[in-house]
């Protein structure tokens, strides 16, 4: 059976995302990033483009490495200003039935049992369409944002997270029974007390006594997406994603990385099928391609070389104003983002540069975009499905909206004709859409699963919840 190719469009609540610059071209819209109509106008290409989901990044701290200063950040508007993610969901989802919406937030900063309710109230209000990319933060001015002096270190920021999870978890699966809503008008009922449970939870970073303020959702927990590319963030992957967000500069890295997270989570005793792959790209699309050549060399025109100084500097705790364009870059591990530094050294074969990186292919980025006409991009997006073991793409954007209405016009047309993509949308939740019908909740070896209260006809009053084996 041919896989079907599966399509996030990536963005951000900020003007400038991740091809830095473009936000000055006089077509793009990304200035009315504070505006609900920029947000629904987008919702509703990539529904018409059949897009499993609108991806939303998000910092919050800002990009200060780079020459010791956030100036280069503020004047090429690298990340900041940025807004909050989750506001701008349910906007979305009023003008759409089926995308769904993939957010990004920070479990560092934000107590488990008002994020769980924050979280419960988008999937009712989306109908079942929302997601959560789990991060644990990268940044030391967000930590000094939040009162600490620097960031956790890294894999404490994973321990933290772990139970994290096992919280959010409990609320999400064992505060509510299924049936414990009545809606029972007669006997003026709204709820049987017997059959929500309070959540108590005494662990090293988190004390909770509680019960979950929502009452059941679609999903109940979110999918859950992650991004994280060290070994501690690929195991933290493998044992709770459900997609993972993958930036690999060539195919056969990307292989390696796919087949490592698939291997990890049947370790976890999961299903590697219960796993969806992005790879983050960017494309420029034309009806030919010298149509594309020459977007793309009108899009370079606009490319902030700075810009893109000042976000790599950030995602690698290093500050590159002090390296010379063409000295080789060298392996510097600290608390931010290892892994994107390792890619353009230790598991490289070549040898990089500042100038090499961001020289004549870049728009502002560290990654070139994938440049053709509609066919040629078609053949590379099935080369990569195919030749990886990925799922799908998230699309960056690039120049906003033009860039993709014309990916929904001119590739998406080619990709249905040739049977990998879907000519409508499955009904159902963003679970369901992406692993099948009947899905909307986690898989049974998901380890969510095991706070699932299966016990029914409990004494009436709030109970401790406790592990239920699936």
């Amino acid at each position: 059976m041919t896989k079907q190719i599966r399509l996030n469009a990536f963005d951000m609540n900020c003007v400038g995302h991740i091809q830095h610059g473009m936000w000055a071209h006089p077509r793009d819209r990304s200035m009315a990033y504070n505006t609900l109509e920029y947000w629904q106008d987008l919702a509703r290409i990539a529904e018409r483009g059949k897009f499993d989901g609108i991806f939303l990044a998000d910092i919050v701290g800002v990009y200060d490495v780079y020459k010791d200063s956030p100036d280069p950040s503020i004047a090429h508007a690298v990340q900041v200003p940025v807004n909050d993610p989750l506001l701008v969901i349910p906007a979305m989802a009023a003008v759409t039935k089926h995308i769904g919406f993939g957010v990004t937030a920070n479990l560092t900063y934000e107590p488990p049992y008002l994020f769980a309710r924050r979280m419960s109230t988008l999937d009712h209000l989306t109908r079942g369409r929302i997601g959560w990319n789990i991060v644990t933060g990268y940044l030391d001015s967000a930590a000094r944002g939040m009162g600490l002096t620097k960031q956790i270190k890294h894999d404490e920021r994973y321990d933290a997270a772990e139970e994290y999870m096992e919280v959010v978890y409990k609320l999400w699966e064992g505060s509510w029974e299924d049936d414990a809503v009545l809606r029972d008008r007669a006997r003026g009922l709204y709820a049987d007390p017997s059959k929500v449970h309070r959540v108590r939870h005494e662990g090293k970073h988190y004390r909770v006594d509680a019960l979950h303020l929502a009452e059941p959702s679609p999903q109940r927990t979110p999918v859950l997406y992650q991004a994280g590319a060290s070994s501690r963030g690929k195991d933290f992957g493998a044992k709770h994603a459900e997609c993972i967000f993958l930036a690999g500069p060539n195919k056969e890295s990307t292989r390696a990385t796919v087949a490592d997270i698939r291997r990890r989570a049947v370790g976890q005793g999961r299903d590697p099928s219960d796993i969806v792959v992005f790879l983050g790209r960017a494309v420029v699309v034309g009806r030919t391609r010298k149509e594309a050549e020459e977007k793309y060399e009108e899009y370079h025109r606009y490319a902030s070389t700075e810009g893109a100084l000042a976000h790599f500097s950030s995602s690698t705790g290093i500050d590159f104003s002090r390296y010379d364009p063409d000295e080789p870059l060298r392996y510097e591990e600290n608390d931010a983002m290892n892994s994107v530094l390792r890619d353009f050294t230790i598991d490289s074969s070549e040898t990089w540069t500042l100038r090499k990186i961001f020289g004549r292919k870049g728009l502002g980025s560290r990654n070139a975009p994938l440049v053709g006409s509609a066919e040629e991009i078609a053949d590379e997006l099935q080369s990569w499905v195919e030749d990886t073991d990925i799922d799908g793409f998230n699309l960056s954007r690039v120049v906003t909206p033009e860039g993709l209405e014309d990916f929904v016009d001119l590739v998406v047309p080619i990709l249905q004709e040739r049977g990998v993509y879907k000519r409508d949308y499955a009904d159902g939740t963003l679970r369901e859409k992406l692993f099948g019908s009947g899905r909307s909740r986690l898989a049974k070896s998901h380890p969510a699963a095991s706070y699932r209260l299966l016990r029914q006809g409990r004494s009436s009053g709030l109970q401790d919840i406790a592990p239920a084996a699936e």
